[in-house]
């Protein structure tokens, strides 16, 4: 079986793919969803970023979306198998519509991500590594510039047009 740094990285990629390709697909990227996402955006647009990429930003930051849903399954995989991921996917959508979240993006990635983790840890990758993957796939799309993130976001999401 493969190291725990192996299963890290390659769950970190997985969780990327997963939640970027949910967030895409409920066109976050388009405006923002919820308060507080498109001044987000448009200020990582002042700031040389690209608006797309900093209002699926916004809407990351203002509501459970497909990240926090991801990483919320992975934690609740890890505690209670499947039924504990799914347990968090409700929470999820309860966080959403809380938030006044018009869209389902965070509770279909936690579902997603729940089906994953429980999956692959059914062949041996340990679902602790997908908390792990999860916070590093969130950290290159959130924590480490804003500007080039959202530029990356914004050629994926003119990808889809």
């Amino acid at each position: 079986m493969l190291a725990d740094y192996q299963q890290i990285v390659i769950a970190a990629v997985l969780c990327w793919v997963l939640f970027v390709t949910v967030d895409i697909v409920f066109r976050l990227p388009e405006k923002g969803g919820v308060s507080g996402a498109t001044a987000i955006g448009q200020s990582i647009e002042e700031h040389g970023g690209a608006l797309a990429g900093g209002t699926m930003m916004g809407n990351i930051v203002s509501s459970p979306d497909a990240s926090a849903g991801t990483l919320l399954a992975a934690c609740g995989v890890y505690v209670a198998g499947l039924p504990g991921g799914l347990a968090a996917a409700a929470l999820v959508f309860f966080g959403n519509r809380i938030c006044h979240d018009p869209g389902y993006a965070g509770t279909t990635g936690a579902v997603l991500a729940s089906l994953m983790v429980a999956g692959f840890a059914g062949i041996g990758f340990a679902p602790e590594n997908f908390i792990a993957g999860m916070v590093i796939a969130i950290l290159t799309i959130q924590g480490l510039s804003h500007r080039h993130a959202s530029r990356l976001l914004a050629r994926i999401w003119g990808w889809r047009s």
